[in-house]
């Protein structure tokens, strides 16, 4: 069953209970100040700018309201409004009453929206500095390593801290390890010292260790911060004329099996376990010049899809915890796709079209990190062609219907150009590369096919898809391998299906959320860190955590 309260992504400035947006030009200014008694759920108040899921989504929506609607911002500022604290992280009461589902999927997004500032950063010249005017501790540290900049207030009590190890028995769940090392990098044994200290770091200490960049005297932190936000707005490309697109809220029917939008259909079946998530292409005419997809605004069809399909996967993620296998599917024209593609590639420089991109980019890579068992089943009326070919590419198995009497008939799947890196998965490769281990004559032979329809049977030699049956074979083939797909232990499916989504090189994204699948879900659930006598248990409580010493 879903959660006893559902959980919506969306949300919009005027509802907001934590964050207060304020625009000053090039300079955008995010204020915590996060009300206390406005928790997700019952059981916990959100003290000193601690926070939850709630906290988390009105971020996101700001994140994506500075993005497409102040095209003029170049730098965000993410502070504090309140008194001597910036954040003290992920509110410890909420994560010792969540059951385990809950907490690992808080973290999940809660990287994803992290992630998203440096997916910003690189890809569309948007800058961001923490401006850290007071204590500053595990997840509200986390949430200034996600910035390009720290600069942290010299006032002899203002400290950045990860104490989760000694405080909690459980590790920074944020990226705050590897941000620490791969990114700022810290040398590992002052890492050490500072991730096993309740106090934290302060002052000319904390610049020296490199844990931030930069330090302020209270009389001069405002004007430093205001004078930093500037010069990194100077290296950014964001139009200072930029029209800006309203992000109008989305159109949605929420049933008891369903969800439904302009673009995007989810259909459950609890009886099966399943999902079917159906992606439909552009109808009509679209416009092709930039005063054509100003003019749609919000109803710009990539745009709308993208943010139609982001709330259905996250939607998903988090209410329907028993569906356990995804089956995607599109519908609609192919050449209306790859129309939409030819749009998006001429104009990828316009800001606008830029900014699209990357949602798209980042909500096919919420599909990859998913802990869900993701099938494409290619059938016929199926529109698996460049952007949307991504769908079936992301999926853990792809199924083609073949019909070998009747060609004319037969689904196909197009390659198109933005399947060549136009959407890199966290790995910073694209799922063909991903898929052939960017192997040269599977590669080339993939671009040699690219913009050709290609049946199942020229598909499957291409190594595009998984399988393909004929139509007397279609029916049985797929009803069993879903079969057997869902009688399958989730938690073996979960671990599997990350290992094998990921593969290649390593990098900063893919250890963040390697950790956070294996070892803060195996910490999340050890006696030491949530048994009676655990450490984030006992939190608060006066009791001291009674650990088992046996190290495993």
């Amino acid at each position: 069953m879903s959660h006893p309260t559902t959980v919506d992504y969306q949300t919009h400035p005027s509802q907001y209970r934590h964050w207060k947006l304020k625009f000053e030009g090039p300079v955008a200014t995010l204020g915590a100040d996060f009300d206390e008694n406005a928790g997700l759920r019952p059981g916990y108040k959100l003290k000193l700018n601690s926070y939850d899921l709630g906290v988390d989504i009105e971020l996101n929506d700001a994140l994506n309201r500075i993005r497409f609607e102040h095209p003029e911002v170049r730098t965000v500022v993410v502070t504090s409004l309140k008194d001597r604290v910036f954040c003290s992280g992920a509110n410890i009461f909420m994560l010792g009453v969540s059951s385990h589902a809950w907490k690992v999927n808080f973290c999940k997004f809660t990287n994803e929206t992290r992630n998203g500032f440096e997916d910003s950063s690189k890809n569309s010249g948007l800058k961001f500095l923490a401006a850290v005017n007071g204590s500053c501790a595990g997840g509200g540290y986390e949430l200034a390593l996600a910035c390009d900049e720290i600069i942290l207030v010299d006032d002899r009590s203002s400290a950045v801290s990860l104490p989760e190890v000694p405080l909690l028995g459980v590790l920074p769940g944020t990226g705050g390890l590897t941000r620490v090392t791969d990114k700022r990098k810290v040398r590992h044994d002052l890492a050490d010292i500072f991730c096993t200290t309740t106090e934290g770091v302060r002052g000319q200490k904390a610049k020296d260790w490199r844990l931030v960049d930069d330090i302020a005297k209270p009389a001069a932190f405002a004007a430093k911060v205001q004078e930093r936000a500037l010069q990194l707005a100077e290296q950014s490309d964001r139009p200072a004329g930029g029209k800006g697109v309203t992000l109008t809220p989305l159109q949605r029917t929420i049933e008891a099996d369903a969800l439904r939008y302009a673009n995007v259909t989810v259909e459950i079946d609890r009886n099966r376990r399943v999902a079917t998530f159906t992606v439909k292409a552009p109808v009509g005419v679209q416009p092709t010049d930039i005063a054509g997809i100003e003019a749609a605004g919000a109803a710009w069809y990539p745009l709308q899809m993208a943010r139609e399909l982001e709330d259905a996967i996250l939607s998903m993620r988090t209410n329907e915890l028993d569906i356990g296998t995804w089956l995607i599917k599109t519908s609609g024209d192919a050449a209306a796709v790859l129309a939409m593609d030819a749009v998006l590639v001429a104009n990828k420089d316009h800001w606008l079209v830029r900014e699209t991109i990357g949602l798209l980019r980042r909500t096919f890579s919420r599909l990859d990190v998913s802990s869900r068992s993701l099938f494409a089943l290619i059938e016929e009326g199926t529109c698996f062609a460049g952007t949307f070919l991504e769908l079936a590419l992301a999926c853990d198995r792809s199924y083609q219907l073949m019909l070998p009497d009747d060609a004319a008939k037969s689904p196909t799947i197009t390659v198109g150009e933005t399947n060549f890196g136009f959407f890199p998965m966290v790995t910073d490769e694209s799922r063909l590369q991903r898929r052939f281990y960017n192997e040269t004559p599977a590669m080339e032979a993939v671009r040699a096919a690219a913009g050709q329809a290609l049946d199942a049977d020229a598909a499957m030699k291409l190594g595009l898809i998984t399988s393909n049956p004929d139509d007397i074979d279609w029916a049985d083939e797929t009803r069993i391998v879903i079969e057997e797909r869902v009688a399958m232990s989730p938690d073996a499916l979960t671990g599997m299906e990350a290992n094998l989504r990921f593969n290649g090189k390593e990098n900063m994204f893919t250890r963040v959320f390697g950790r956070l699948t294996a070892w803060q879900n195996w910490i999340f659930q050890r006696p030491n860190a949530v048994g009676e006598k655990g450490a984030l248990k006992v939190y608060g409580k006066g009791d001291k955590a009674a650990f088992d010493w046996n190290r495993v």
